[in-house]
């Protein structure tokens, strides 16, 4: 149950499509003087080392967050790639590349004094490892962290009392379960909510239940008469091969996508200019490729 380690994957390609998605959404967020509350159900540790032995053991960062930078265009980013570019620069210094702030740090840099943020994280050695990271912020009350189920711990904080939310459900995935809790965990929030914003992450790789997640979300928008906006991200064949051994080679994550309900209305525009420019960085073949969609 504790086998996943987020610090293996931060700043993979995943991570990039994730955080600009949730940066531009906060940014339009924040602008109003209502307090916001943030939800993170899987919180992670909230801070990586990309120079550290977790991340240099599946050197995904490279493939993602690290070979965006280097893959530059001659053209300037597109302002929602650009922001987040300067987002992750604000935690490094003297122009290395060895801190990846996970979604905690991303979320609570643009918090107001007035705004909230709760996360959720069951696992033992990352809630410690959290707790120490979010202590360096000084935040006070404004970060709580829950080591509680994250899918079943915010209930009890909606609706909240400002009437302002935004939910970021990103499980691993790891446990075939977690693809019908966060069915049951966004349907039960609508139910209690249904005026904030939800963000589900979620992986695209060969079963059913991964293809699942975006269907029956956009079921539950249309259903409940909501806005709706789904973006997906392919860098590569996700097809299994074999290598001169004729040994099986499992290609990875090789896509992911994000599926937001109540979606500010400025995110498909920022998102239509920046996939083309995600898609020619973080591309490794020629199935890379995007997909932008909206209703409601």
């Amino acid at each position: 149950m504790f086998s996943y380690r987020h610090a293996f994957h931060a700043g993979n390609h995943a991570d990039v499509l994730k955080h600009i998605v949730l940066l531009a959404v906060l940014r339009y967020m924040t602008q109003k003087d209502t307090a916001l509350n943030v939800f993170d159900s899987h919180a992670g540790a909230g801070l990586y080392r990309l120079d550290g032995d977790y991340a240099k053991t599946s050197a995904e960062a490279a493939e993602g967050f690290l070979k965006l930078i280097a893959n530059k265009p001659t053209e300037p980013f597109a302002a929602a790639i650009q922001d987040y570019v300067e987002m992750v620069a604000g935690f490094n210094q003297g122009g290395t590349w060895s801190v990846y702030p996970g979604s905690p740090f991303i979320i609570q840099s643009l918090l107001h004094g007035r705004d909230k943020l709760k996360l959720f994280e069951l696992h033992p050695t990352d809630t410690k490892t959290l707790t120490a990271n979010i202590a360096q912020l000084e935040a006070g009350r404004q970060v709580a962290i829950l080591r509680e189920d994250g899918f079943e711990g915010l209930k009890k904080f909606l609706p909240p009392p400002s009437r302002r939310a935004l939910v970021l459900c990103d499980p691993s995935y790891e446990v075939k379960h977690d693809y019908a809790r966060v069915q049951a965990m966004i349907t039960d929030a609508m139910l209690r909510f249904p005026t904030g914003t939800y963000a589900v992450w979620y992986p695209i790789i060969p079963r059913p239940e991964a293809h699942d997640v975006p269907k029956k979300l956009k079921t539950l928008a249309n259903k409940s008469g909501k806005s709706w906006l789904s973006v997906s991200l392919t860098v590569k064949n996700s097809k299994l091969t074999q290598d001169a051994e004729g040994e099986v080679v499992r290609p990875g994550l090789p896509a992911s996508g994000m599926f937001l309900i109540n979606p500010p209305h400025t995110l498909k525009a920022l998102l239509k200019d920046a996939m083309p420019q995600l898609v020619k960085a973080l591309g490794q073949d020629q199935h890379a490729a995007f997909t932008l969609e909206s209703g409601g």
